[in-house]
């Protein structure tokens, strides 16, 4: 099995973020204050950019996050992104990649319910990591068909955490910003280590 290739995920990343950047702020506008999609892209922008030889990709997404982005899901995802990079620099030999994946955002899971104290059902960016973790085991496409279906879910859920929690069942209806981020993030690993499964992107249809 061949090394997962974090440079190739970054592109395919901001490709996706790029591309959704209207949906996803029109989805934190339903549930927030809107600036979602731009916080997210303006992260991964510079993080694009810092990767240009000097960090690897989940490298420079966890800096950037966790120094630079704003709002509720920015420290949060740099969380997710510096953990996914710790684990995956520890690997010394190809086939390691997935369990290194597995491993670092399963930390990063741990790490974002530490601070930020969301579960599973409170339509948050969780809703989609925590189905992700418990898939990858099945491979990088079975975690991000995981990650969108709990995206998904969220539309019904009312939101016991972040900015959302304030508007109660207003909420409700569209999937949660945080956890299309997340999905898509998966949808970008899936798409880069598995081209052939076909992973379906999960702004299709938001």
């Amino acid at each position: 099995m061949s090394r997962l290739d974090q440079d190739a995920v970054l592109d395919r990343f901001a490709r996706a973020v790029e591309d959704g950047h209207a949906a996803l702020t029109d989805l934190d506008q339903h549930s927030g204050d809107g600036d979602f999609g731009d916080n997210l892209r303006a992260g991964v922008r510079q993080a694009v950019r810092l990767a240009e030889g000097r960090r690897r990709g989940f490298a420079a997404l966890g800096e950037v996050f966790l120094d630079e982005v704003g709002g509720t899901s920015g420290p949060l995802l740099g969380l997710l992104f510096t953990e996914i990079a710790r684990a995956l620099g520890t690997v010394q030999s190809a086939g390691g990649d997935l369990a290194a994946l597995t491993s670092g955002a399963r930390d990063g899971l741990t790490a974002i319910q530490r601070v930020g104290e969301a579960r599973e059902g409170d339509r948050t960016l969780v809703d989609a990591l925590a189905p992700a973790v418990s898939a990858l085991g099945h491979g990088y496409a079975a975690a991000a068909t995981a990650a969108r279906e709990g995206a998904e879910r969220t539309a019904d859920l009312t939101a016991r955490h972040g900015r959302a929690s304030y508007l109660g069942e207003r909420a409700r209806g569209r999937p949660d910003p945080g956890a299309v981020g997340v999905a898509l993030l998966f949808w970008a690993v899936a798409t880069v280590a598995e081209p052939d499964a076909a992973a379906p992107n999960p702004l299709d249809g938001v």
